[in-house]
């Protein structure tokens, strides 16, 4: 398996590419920031890229954004995002695309064995991530789900104005007064925080936050 790795750690970059060397592993690029990478992405044409998602010149986001800039233009190629940090909601883009992709804190690979077989699973087609990041992420849902708030009937309300239906058809899909279903969409309104505008831009919005939430 052919790869590529970017990190701006030189002796840690060394010491990852020793080791999947002595693993059968061909490491045919190495790269200290994201310019680097792509160009040996583009030039090498790896099976798979270990990037660290901070890198120069701000340390901030540039690794995963080269990761994207990769899976963009090489949808096949194989990417494992490594991080001394959690960094969920910038990483959730990528992570979502589902395949040949992993995401490990640098602390959590602990074992050669594991880290190979990870690597291995990701170039074949699976994701992995780190534990820790899928308990961040599932807290990270919690908090911020907009949805969490509302009454089961205000959720009712809310399907239903995505399907498109008026307040009449609302109230006759539930067999309620339209008076109550405007209570409804007023109540939806306030516990979902959206700002007071022109209404019908009010229900696109919350129908774009139901969808997304979903």
């Amino acid at each position: 398996m052919r790869v590529v790795l970017a990190d701006d750690d030189v002796l840690l970059r060394e010491g990852l590419a020793s080791l999947l060397e002595r693993s059968g592993f061909d490491v045919v690029g190495q790269a200290g920031d994201a310019e680097e990478l792509l160009v040996h992405v583009r030039e090498d044409r790896p099976d798979l890229a270990i990037v660290d998602i901070r890198m120069p010149p701000t340390h901030t986001t540039e690794g995963l954004d080269a990761a994207r800039v990769i899976r963009e233009e090489f949808p096949q190629l194989g990417i494992l995002l490594l991080s001394a940090h959690v960094e969920v909601d910038q990483a959730m883009e990528l992570l979502a695309t589902g395949h040949r992709v992993g995401y490990l804190l640098k602390s959590r690979v602990t074992g050669v064995a594991d880290f190979v077989e990870t690597l291995e699973r990701i170039a074949h087609g699976g994701s992995v991530v780190d534990p820790s990041l899928v308990t961040e992420l599932i807290t990270a849902r919690r908090r911020h789900d907009p949805l969490e708030l509302l009454t089961q009937r205000e959720r009712e309300v809310l399907a239903l104005m995505a399907e498109g239906r008026s307040n009449a058809g609302i109230a006759h899909k539930l067999w309620i007064t339209e008076g109550t279903v405007e209570k409804h969409v007023r109540s939806i309104m306030a516990r979902m925080q959206l700002s007071e505008t022109e209404d019908d831009h009010r229900r696109v919005l919350a129908v774009i936050t139901f969808l997304e939430a979903r």
